[in-house]
């Protein structure tokens, strides 16, 4: 086994730092935030903090959770903090490092596990490095860190961190950054250098990172963007680095597509698996996808309209195929992020579709990821609309979903067959998805109707005595050679 063990039966929320709670302990009184309550803006703050995060760890541990992965929390001049300046400085408004230190010790007294993200492929204008550059030109012995143009650098041609009209214009038509304001910057975004790790100097810096916060006590990295750093030895390097310190440390990276290449257990332990997300949206919303709320995000391109259960079953079988055991249990599922649309919004609000997504995901191999304030009903189209404040006036909370995806987590939690136990396809038909997950002599039967309809459901059943729901409701069950079973229209049940 290459994955770290607890990943299998962990359930992992992940929080946005500023837009989840704000706290009385961090001293920000004297600066202005928006109104908690207003609608988000692309570059404004809340004014959430860690200690907020803490002090809601109760409510965490209520709804189930043992990990959480925070967006990036080092300083940044972003509400996102991917624009990072200080890799060894949690950012002061979301209360510096004594506000990690205090939530990773309040959270791990919990039993809760905290994954950090980690951006490692670019920095920021802000970043002290590349400031230097900008300062010194070729006489900074930091010009190695980044990429830049030698004219820019020998001062033969202007530039700056901030391009003026002409640069932007080069910019919008497609130029390259290096050309056209004179370094490489990740999307060509000035704001966003992107870093050198052929330079030795560089690399080192950035594997220290690594290696200092897991010493410092998180559990584990999501990584950024990680196949823009197109480097097998690094990661490798990366993954011995961190493990060498905490050998149960998670290294998760985002990367939307198939990953065979990454996942070979000497670079990362799983991606963030949108591979299953996609054909999860396409299947459960059995007809109301919002395609120009999913089309706003590149990724969801491929969504064009619903599919049967037939075809999402076939790309779970390959999903399921892709990588050994330890590692498709140990994937990252997910149904919506800080970087898509919300689940919600994608289905156009249908609250019967994202609870057969989560009872989908509740007993499918890999650790569900809830994001956070789903579990209350938050909706949200792209960026910023998906970063919403969590509301924490309980009376703008929808129970029922906070209910249902709280049973479905007990459900997971208690039956380790959901978490460990091996897959089995049975049946997909008239917009049913059925299929089994077995562990030491227990076997549970897992039956999701997408229609509008019930639908009987036949299956192999090779397990004895008469099955009954364990979750959700089914009628007319009987055992004659064969399972068989009626499942209620929009609605999952669970049968042991």
């Amino acid at each position: 086994m290459t994955t770290p063990d607890w990943v299998q039966d962990a359930v992992f929320y992940q929080i946005f730092p500023d837009r989840f709670a704000r706290s009385a302990r961090n001293p920000n009184d004297n600066l202005t935030f928006e109104s908690w309550d207003s609608p988000p803006t692309p570059h404004g703050f809340k004014g959430g903090d860690l200690y907020g995060i803490a002090e809601r760890l109760d409510y965490l541990k209520d709804l189930g959770i043992t990990a959480l992965y925070l967006n990036p929390i080092f300083a940044s001049a972003s509400n996102h903090r991917y624009h990072t300046y200080d890799y060894y400085t949690v950012d002061p408004l979301l209360g510096g490092n004594d506000a990690l230190r205090f939530l990773l010790d309040e959270a791990h007294r919990q039993d809760i596990r905290i994954v950090l993200d980690g951006v490692f492929n670019h920095a920021s204008r802000g970043f002290w490095q590349f400031h230097h550059v900008l300062e010194c030109g070729e006489s900074s012995p930091y010009k190695d860190w980044f990429h830049f143009d030698p004219e820019r650098l020998s001062g033969i041609k202007h530039w700056g961190a901030y391009p003026g009209p002409h640069e932007q214009r080069a910019l919008q038509h497609g130029e390259n950054s290096l050309t056209a304001i004179g370094y490489g910057a990740w999307w060509n975004l000035p704001a966003l250098p992107k870093f050198n790790t052929d330079s030795p100097a560089a690399r080192e810096f950035l594997l220290g990172v690594a290696e200092h916060w897991i010493k410092f006590g998180i559990d584990g990295w999501r990584l950024d963007v990680a196949t823009e750093i197109d480097d097998d030895a690094f990661w490798q390097e990366f993954r011995n680095r961190v493990r060498a310190i905490n050998p149960e440390a998670y290294i998760v990276a985002e990367i939307w597509h198939e990953s065979q290449r990454w996942l070979q257990g000497d670079q990362f332990d799983a991606i963030m698996n949108y591979d299953v997300t996609k054909p999860v949206i396409a299947f459960f919303s059995n007809g109301n996808l919002d395609l120009k709320v999913l089309h706003q995000q590149t990724n969801y391109h491929g969504i064009h309209h619903s599919i049967d259960a037939h075809e999402f079953a076939d790309r779970i079988d390959h999903n399921l195929g892709l990588y050994k055991q330890d590692i498709t249990y140990s994937q990252l599922n997910l149904l919506d992020s800080h970087d898509t649309p919300r689940f919600l919004s994608c289905v156009d609000g249908d609250k019967a579709s994202l609870k057969l997504a989560w009872l989908f995901m509740f007993t499918y191999p890999g650790a569900p990821c809830i994001y956070y304030g789903d579990e209350i009903g938050i909706d949200g189209q792209h960026d910023p609309e998906c970063r919403k404040p969590f509301p924490w006036d309980e009376s703008k909370w929808d129970r029922d979903l906070l209910n249902y995806v709280k049973s479905a987590v007990d459900l997971r939690r208690k039956n380790t067959a959901l978490r460990r136990g091996d897959y089995k396809r049975l049946w997909s038909a008239e917009g049913v998805y059925a299929f089994s997950r077995s562990f030491d002599g227990q076997t549970f039967v897992v039956a999701l109707n997408a229609s509008e309809s019930p639908q009987q459901v036949h299956v192999t059943y090779e397990a004895g005595g008469n099955p009954t729901p364990v979750f959700g409701e089914a009628s007319d069950i009987s055992v004659d050679g064969r399972l068989k079973f009626t499942v209620p229209a929009r609605s999952g049940v669970v049968l042991k």
